[in-house]
């Protein structure tokens, strides 16, 4: 039997990477899925594979750094459907010009309504389609520059992405009493088109030794299928072949 017959699960960034695999994953197991992403065709290619697989599928697209598409959205799942038992908070930018010496006030803000507003705005809107019922999971995709301070993703990426972990802890303070739990997810080097914002190429070899966006999908299929009674507020994953400790060994060894 599907174990998650009868739930909503809202994916955001859903139609590609991370999003795209944990959504396909969720629903085999029964969910609905509602995908958002500022992008129309990748949301319905998502859909089209959940709908053949005999699953429900709902495409809201929006830009979740704009607080009207986030209503928007929240409005058609209280009002059309009328639960939502997971909200995925997947949805992230990175840019080439991503330090200091190349940031403008422009890609500043991007960099921040991409990574934590939009994140945040989301929460807004789901908490109270979540207190209804008593009962909610947020699992929040932030990333391992979440909890370490390094000059490789950049500093607002880092800055947005220790943001998210704070925000998915004072979740758990404030609503643990209504049921609501909320998971921060901090993933190390994913293999997604993320890669591809970067200022230097990653090898396919490379990207073969990094998490796949599959291993991501089946840790966040653990964390939704968990009792109620618990709540894992926070998990790593990574890949063994840490490009950054690599690095730090051929330094040590150079020396």
């Amino acid at each position: 039997m599907a174990r998650l017959n009868g739930k909503v699960v809202w994916v955001t960034g859903g139609g590609s990477g991370i999003g795209e695999a944990a959504a396909l994953t969720l629903a085999h197991e029964g969910a609905a899925i509602v995908l958002t992403g500022r992008r129309l065709e990748p949301l319905e290619n998502v859909a089209q594979q959940v709908r053949a697989g005999g699953g429900t599928a709902y495409v809201q697209p929006g830009d979740l750094t704009e607080p009207a598409s986030v209503r928007r959205i929240g409005d058609f799942i209280r009002n059309e459907i009328g639960r939502l038992d997971i909200l995925l908070n997947n949805a992230g930018v990175n840019i080439n010009d991503r330090h200091w010496d190349k940031l403008t006030p422009e890609n500043a803000r991007l960099m921040i309504d991409g990574n934590l507003a939009a994140a945040a705005q989301c929460v807004t809107v789901a908490l109270p389609i979540m207190r209804r019922r008593q009962d909610g999971l947020i699992i929040h995709t932030a990333s391992m520059a979440g909890r370490f301070i390094g000059g490789f993703p950049g500093p607002l990426y880092t800055a947005a992405k220790h943001g998210v972990v704070a925000m998915s802890h004072s979740i758990n303070m404030q609503e643990c009493k209504n049921g609501i739990r909320s998971c921060v997810f901090l993933p190390g080097e994913v293999a997604t088109a993320i890669l591809d914002k970067r200022p230097n190429p990653v090898s396919a070899e490379e990207k073969a030794r990094m998490v796949q966006p599959q291993d991501c999908a089946d840790l966040i299929l653990h964390i939704a299928l968990l009792p109620p009674r618990l709540v894992m507020n926070e998990v790593m994953l990574s890949p063994t072949w840490n490009r950054a400790y690599v690095a730090a060994i051929e330094k040590l060894s150079s020396l």
